[in-house]
C-alpha cells in the first residue's frame, strides 16, 4: 500500500509528491473533556484516522499526503470539565496559517483541513477563506460529520447525528479501539437535554450551560462497533469525493488583486 502518512516519509519523498502536485491533508482536532468514557484526544485521533483511510482509498488514483493531527481548537466552551487544553482564535489562524506557508516553502499548493471539533467550524470557515486569498491556493476545510450527514443518520438509533461523547463518537471508538473506552463508565453519561435557544441568535455558551450532565450530549448507551465500522465507511467515501472533485482543487480567483473589478469576466 502507498504510504500516505507526512510523518512516515522522509524529505526526498515529501519533495517528489510536491513535485506531482500532491493534495496535502490537515486533520484538525482537539484535546478536551469527552465525558466519563471517552479520551480527551477524540476529535485529534477521528480526524487524522478518518483522514488517513480516506487518503489510502484515493492514493492508486492521485498523490495524497496526510499531516500529523493539529491537536489543539476552539475549546474554551469545555473549560468547566477539566482536561481541556485550547487556543484562542488569533493563534489558531496563526498556527494554519504558517502550515499554509510552510507547504507553500515545500512546494505544495493544494490543502485539504478535515475538522473533527465542533467548535472549530465556524473559525475554519474564516480561516480557509482568508488562507486562499492570501496564499493564492485552494484552501477546503469540512467536517467530518457533514460529509456523510443522511448516512449517519440512518447508522445511529438513539439520536439524529453526531453530537458530544455520543453514540456516533463511542460507537467510532470502538470500532477504531475500544480498549480506549471506558466502558464501565458509559452508564453514567448519559446526557441531560440541553436548553433551547434562540433561533438565528449567535453568542457564547459554555457547554457546561448546554450539557451540564456529564459533558456529553446524546446517548452513549446505544453504540456499538459495528455502527462505528458503518460511519467509518460512510465518511471515508465522503472524504475520497472529495479529494477527486476537481471543482474543489480549482486556484481561488484572485479577488484581493489591484484592478479585479477593470479584468473581463471569465469565459
Amino acid at each position: 500500500m502507498t504510504e500516505t502518512r507526512w510523518e512516515r516519509l522522509t524529505a526526498p519523498e515529501l519533495k517528489a509528491l510536491a513535485a506531482r502536485d500532491a493534495l496535502v491533508v490537515l486533520p484538525v482536532g482537539s484535546l478536551e473533556q469527552h465525558g466519563p468514557h471517552l479520551p480527551v484526544w477524540t476529535d485529534s485521533h477521528a480526524a487524522h484516522n478518518l483522514s488517513v483511510r480516506a487518503a489510502e482509498a484515493v492514493a492508486a488514483e492521485m498523490p495524497v499526503v496526510v499531516l500529523p493531527p493539529m491537536w489543539m481548537g476552539l475549546s474554551e466552551h469545555h473549560f468547566p470539565f477539566g482536561g481541556t487544553i485550547s487556543l484562542d482564535y488569533a493563534t489558531f489562524h496563526a498556527v494554519l496559517r504558517c502550515v499554509v506557508r510552510s507547504l507553500r516553502a515545500d512546494g505544495f499548493s493544494r490543502l485539504f483541513i478535515v475538522n473533527g471539533h465542533g467548535g472549530n467550524i465556524e473559525p475554519l470557515a474564516v480561516s480557509a477563506r482568508e488562507l486562499a486569498h492570501e496564499f493564492g491556493m485552494p484552501v477546503v476545510a469540512t467536517t467530518w460529520p457533514q460529509v456523510a450527514p443522511q448516512e449517519i443518520a440512518g447508522i445511529l438509533t438513539a439520536q439524529p447525528g453526531i453530537h458530544h461523547a455520543c453514540e456516533g463518537e463511542t460507537s467510532l471508538w470502538l470500532a477504531l479501539d475500544p480498549g480506549q473506552v471506558r466502558q464501565e463508565k458509559i452508564a453514567d453519561a448519559l446526557s441531560n437535554a440541553a436548553p433551547p435557544t434562540p433561533a438565528g441568535a449567535s453568542r457564547f455558551w459554555s457547554f457546561e450551560e448546554r450539557a451540564a450532565r456529564p459533558g456529553v450530549r446524546g446517548d452513549p448507551r446505544a453504540a456499538t462497533a459495528e455502527k462505528g465500522e458503518r460511519i467509518i465507511a460512510a465518511v471515508v467515501a465522503g472524504l475520497a469525493r472529495m479529494m477527486r472533485d476537481p471543482a474543489l482543487w480549482r486556484r481561488p480567483d484572485p479577488v484581493w488583486t489591484a484592478g479585479r473589478a477593470q479584468q473581463p469576466p471569465a469565459q
